[in-house]
């Protein structure tokens, strides 16, 4: 089977939702999955070239692939390629770019 590849267009990215792994609450309680709200973080897999301006010029995304993100709750469309469930959204619908600080050594 070969690998399906697709590129975005203009500014649309390509997001692979980040899952908790943790199923348990602070206090002990077991989540099951139907019950879990579907993260609004991710990790950027693709972007597109950007939009055209008035001018022709291209206007380049702020977010690149590796990137994690944080996105609104109703963002994007999800979209299955090989099994693997993603979503494609504009890059004005990403609310953020997260890093985090390393841990202390």
């Amino acid at each position: 089977m070969m690998a399906t590849t697709i590129k975005p267009l203009h500014d649309r990215v390509i997001i692979r939702r980040i899952e908790e792994t943790a199923n348990q609450t602070a206090g002990g309680l077991f989540i099951p999955d139907t019950a879990k709200e579907k993260p609004q973080e991710g990790e950027v897999i693709a972007v597109g070239e950007g939009k055209y301006k008035d001018d022709g010029t291209r206007q380049t995304l702020d977010v690149k692939a590796g990137d994690r993100v944080l996105f609104g709750k109703y963002s994007g469309s999800e979209i299955k390629l090989d099994g693997e469930e993603y979503l494609i959204m504009r890059e004005d619908e990403i609310l953020g770019i997260i890093s985090r600080a390393g841990a202390a050594a």
